[in-house]
């Protein structure tokens, strides 16, 4: 869309934007609920929400994502009105989530107003959640415990280098142009969310009321494994639910912080991000209780994993390696390995049985530096948040090089010229 249109322009190109798809009905139903209609609001939404899963996600056009959003926020705006304010956060939510980009200000917009007008609640708090939560927190601090239900042989190999808040010269050098793994300590915390977020009731007022998308089940390579949409206070509700890992409910690679801008204050993207040039792809959160697993697999970008609560078990393997972990042949988890390290099937897959690898108990306030294409094998080992900060370089290789040592004939770093954004 043309820049300087006005909120009506917008939405009234859209409109016809869709009727020019066959999208007649949806109009006419946007039309009556911009006029107060409710029942035709929930109609036009449900209307585009079938197109939304009319076929693959990728080939659904920016039209109707569009469309979802605008229908969200009429229903968002009558459900205020007749003073159901969760059903308007959650319509506003599904918008956020699901909508395209054309109507997301009005959609944030929207929820700062309802987030500014609600009261904090009683904000009371058991005696007895606030014990489970920390239990939560400190479980398998034992590195015997930890082990009883680790992938055999771990922390028996390599250990990931670890190093004390190093420069961002020392992590381009040293780690970043080599695509070496680093656990970085003592950079964050500083971090608002260090001591914020190990209050549940923190948790609970900023995002409570909020809907999120949550994995169900041991890993997305399971047949049981499904998504769900729930409030975030739900999510909170069945960390204590882990007996059985079909049940395991994780918020897992969520932009959560674009959702929730509450949330995004009490962290900031660490600097080290910003190596070669950095450009930020995705900032996604990682939330769960002891036991989520992110089965074996690889990424296309740099990875800074940022734990702020709990600890985590980490192992990682070279991208030179990759034939002997037996990707999967489907295109969609091409990324991903067949092999189960919790069960591993050595008649199967016994390449897998003496490779080398790194691995770590990565713990609160740790930073883990993860290269493209490195595989990587995740089990949480308590309550865990961690957040993961993906960018690619925009320079190359040569030129990161030439940006550090100033020439070929010596050293001369100019860290300013990384791609280090101003108000960092």
């Amino acid at each position: 869309m043309a820049g300087g249109e006005s909120e009506a322009e917008r939405r009234a190109a859209l409109l016809r934007e869709i009727t020019g798809e066959g999208g007649f009905a949806f109009a006419a139903s946007a039309e009556k609920a911009a006029a107060g209609d409710l029942r035709a609001a929930e109609a036009a939404r449900e209307m585009a929400w079938e197109q939304l899963h009319s076929g693959p996600w990728s080939e659904v056009g920016h039209a109707w994502r569009d469309a979802y959003a605008l229908a969200c926020l009429h229903v968002a705006r009558l459900r205020l009105a007749a003073a159901d304010r969760r059903a308007a956060l959650r319509a506003l939510d599904m918008g956020l989530i699901m909508g395209g980009n054309l109507l997301r200000a009005d959609l944030e917009d929207a929820v700062a107003r309802i987030v500014a007008d609600s009261s904090d609640g009683d904000g009371a708090e058991t005696g007895e959640e606030a014990q489970r939560w920390r239990e939560g927190l400190d479980r398998n601090r034992d590195i015997a415990d930890a082990l009883k239900i680790l992938p055999k042989k771990s922390l028996s190999c390599k250990e990931i280098e670890r190093r004390s808040c190093i420069s961002l010269e020392e992590f381009i050098c040293d780690y970043f142009l080599r695509e070496s793994p680093v656990i970085i300590s003592g950079c964050i915390n500083h971090w608002p969310a260090m001591t914020k977020w190990k209050d549940i009731q923190y948790l609970k007022r900023i995002a409570g009321d909020r809907t999120v998308p949550v994995e169900v089940g041991k890993s997305y390579v399971c047949n049981d494994w499904k998504q769900e949409l729930i409030t975030f206070s739900k999510f909170l509700e069945r960390m204590w639910s882990t007996v059985c890992p079909s049940n395991l409910t994780y918020l897992a690679q969520h932009p959560l912080f674009e959702q929730i801008k509450e949330l995004q204050e009490d962290i900031m993207v660490p600097d080290y991000c910003y190596a070669g040039g950095g450009e930020l792809q995705s900032l996604n959160a990682w939330f769960g209780p002891h036991g989520t697993v992110t089965p074996l697999h690889h990424d296309p970008h740099h990875n800074i994993l940022a734990q702020v609560l709990g600890r985590k078990y980490i192992r990682l393997y070279p991208g030179s390696v990759s034939e002997e972990l037996y990707p999967h042949t489907e295109t969609m988890l091409s990324n991903t390995s067949q092999v189960d390290l919790d069960n591993i099937d050595l008649k199967e897959f016994p390449r897998v049985e003496n490779l080398d690898f790194m691995d770590c108990i990565l713990e609160e306030g740790d930073l883990l530096y993860i290269p493209p294409k490195w595989w990587h094998y995740v089990r949480s080992l308590s309550i865990s948040f961690s957040i993961s900060f993906w960018w690619r370089k925009t320079l190359a290789t040569s030129s990161a090089q030439h940006l550090i040592f100033g020439s070929t004939s010596g050293p001369g770093l100019r860290i300013q010229e990384l791609g280090k954004p101003d108000h960092m």
